[in-house]
């Protein structure tokens, strides 16, 4: 490496999805990722422990923002438009769209990835029902609340990246929480 160039963390992500969308997750080597992004392996390995830590780093900031959004929610909202707030906030997280589009991609090709974002949205979830207990909420509600929430977050989130609709995440996610509150009031 003749001369240091800045973001290795972003040309590390980039070229990791290149490479796992033209020889797939598995196939992919670290030593591969870090050559194609023109930075060593040690490189890598300050940034990310693996190579299936470039696909979920930033998870502990998406649970910090959702977490901090509905605990600073004033305490005269509705449980559930409390965890909108939240959920609504995670869209200021996420990568841009094309990204989390090959990300979601390679994902979606391996069953390790699949369970991997299964087990984040299950942390996110616990997450916002402890949350959600704090602001004096009880089980079984606050757990149904935070559930519904990263239910109306997935939604919105697939939504997204589909090619048919434009709207930005937050958009959508106000519009997957309207569908839900027209299904609760049977509508």
């Amino acid at each position: 490496m003749a001369r240091w160039e800045p973001d290795s963390r972003g040309r590390l992500r980039h070229a990791a999805l290149d490479l796992y969308g033209e020889r797939g997750f598995e196939h992919t080597t670290v030593a591969e990722i870090a050559r194609r992004a023109g930075v060593t392996e040690r490189t890598f390995f300050r940034h990310f422990a693996d190579k299936r830590e470039v696909l979920f780093a930033g998870s502990e900031e998406l649970q910090e923002t959702m977490v901090r959004a509905v605990a600073d929610a004033p305490a005269s909202l509705a449980p559930l438009d409390a965890v909108a707030r939240g959920v609504e906030a995670a869209g200021a997280v996420l990568p841009d769209r094309e990204m989390a589009r090959r990300r979601q991609t390679v994902i979606a090709a391996n069953a390790e990835l699949r369970e991997r974002e299964l087990i984040k949205f299950a942390s996110l979830s616990a997450a916002l029902a402890e949350t959600m207990r704090a602001r004096g909420l009880a089980d079984p509600a606050a757990s149904l609340t935070a559930e519904i929430g990263i239910a109306v977050f997935r939604n919105a989130f697939e939504r997204w990246l589909a090619a048919d609709d434009e709207r930005d995440l937050p958009a959508l996610v106000r519009d997957s929480l309207e569908q839900v509150s027209a299904l609760a009031a049977g509508r």
